[in-house]
């Protein structure tokens, strides 16, 4: 068998994460392999905050759609809208934003394959082989086999390099998430600038169903944890709720979605994890494409620091430097969904805690920019007694009409 190729890093999953990876590490002038499973598309929103769009260069050509508000819906149909001061939120089609990740990746310098990984191998000296099956081969076809000086693993929710390297971790709680892309409803009601986000243990018994607009077309899901929960029942009577049986299904896509950080991300000398390989989604909210796109530029900076030094202590330094910028974030949207999305008595006064001015100031805020906003002590300290109040059921939900 003739040498092997080698590359400074393959990065295996060419989403968000991995493909903000192979981008940085290749315009550094490094060999980059991108293994990307073709045709998977993630379940998702497609909601991208301008803190994305600043940090990530993506140009206005690849929104789909502007949202100025979105829209939280309670079990009993109560509606409360809480419009984006001064700003807007991007939303992308997964369909055609990964691919575009993935060409800039390759137009960087990143040799971009369409292939299935195998496996995670070593050679006689110890050294990280990456087995793959391009597209289109055979079955029975011998896996390709390249050496890789480093390897990112950024191969989703059940990740096979995170079971390769850490085969005793067992995978974190998730979400399962499902989606129908339909085509746009005909008419003035569908409002094309405006997510709505439902809480009703009707549609998702632990956690929400959304309706996000996506320009010609429109992204309606729903997400839960509870086993048997039928998602694909749920999002038939979303778009019955909403109008939408007669639109057109154009794709369907379905996923588990972790909402915890792994406690390790790397095997201390060659391989990271990181997207949903690394647990990187935002509990409560789901939120996952600025998240992995930060913990894959983390990855490659980790990476670009090993294959500077020599030391494989910097890979440690990725998840550090992540959970040092979001870790509290995460942990308060865990708290939240903790307490809020037990049952339908504490989502309905959740959606009334929503309408609150502080709330929303501050949500959008920390959404937008994606830090928790320090700047009004007096306005967390509101919220802090209000929630208080809300939890203990000292302050009665206000009853407005259904919209």
């Amino acid at each position: 068998m003739g040498a092997l190729r080698s590359f400074d890093a393959v990065v295996v999953g060419g989403g968000p994460a991995g493909a903000t990876a192979a981008d940085d590490l290749a315009r550094k002038g490094r060999r980059v392999l991108l293994l990307d499973k073709a045709g998977r598309i993630k379940p998702c929103g497609g909601a991208i905050p301008p803190r994305l769009i600043r940090d990530f260069a993506i140009p206005d050509e690849v929104l789909v759609a502007r949202v100025h508000a979105a829209r939280m819906i309670a079990p009993s149909g109560r509606a409360i809208d809480m419009p984006i001061e001064g700003g807007f939120v991007g939303m992308v089609d997964r369909a055609a934003f990964d691919p575009w990740l993935r060409a800039r990746a390759a137009a960087s310098g990143a040799e971009h394959i369409d292939g299935e990984f195998i496996a995670l191998e070593r050679d006689g000296a110890g050294r990280a082989i990456i087995a793959f099956r391009p597209k289109g081969a055979a079955p029975d076809t011998a896996p390709v086999r390249v050496h890789a000086r480093t390897v990112i693993g950024a191969d989703g929710a059940r990740s096979k390099i995170a079971a390769a390297i850490f085969p005793k971790t067992p995978h974190p709680p998730c979400v399962f998430a499902y989606h129908e892309i339909i085509a746009k409803p005909d008419g003035a009601a569908f409002d094309g600038a405006r997510c709505d986000v439902v809480y009703d243990g009707v549609l998702s018994p632990d956690f929400y169903a959304w309706v996000f607009p996506h320009g010609d077309t429109v992204s309606v899901g729903v997400g839960s944890a509870q086993k048997g929960f039928s998602l694909r029942s749920a999002v038939s009577a979303l778009r019955a709720r909403d109008g939408f049986e007669g639109c057109r299904t154009i794709r369907t896509e379905g996923a588990p979605i972790p909402l915890k950080p792994l406690p390790r991300w790397d095997n201390g000398a060659d391989v990271i994890l990181a997207g949903d390989a690394a647990g990187v989604v935002a509990p409560a909210s789901g939120e996952g494409i600025y998240y992995a796109m930060q913990c894959g530029r983390e990855a490659g900076d980790a990476v670009e620091a090993l294959l500077a030094t020599g030391k494989a202590s910097a890979l440690a330094q990725a998840r550090k430097r992540f959970m040092k910028a979001h870790g509290q974030v995460f942990f308060v949207l865990g708290m939240l969904q903790h307490f809020w999305y037990r049952n339908d008595k504490r989502r309905e006064r959740f959606v009334t805690m929503c309408a609150d001015p502080d709330v929303q100031h501050l949500t959008w805020q920390a959404y937008m920019n994606k830090e928790l906003v320090r700047a009004k002590p007096g306005a967390h300290a509101r919220i802090f007694f209000k929630d208080l109040a809300h939890l203990l059921r000292l302050s009665p939900p206000t009853h407005t009409a259904p919209t």
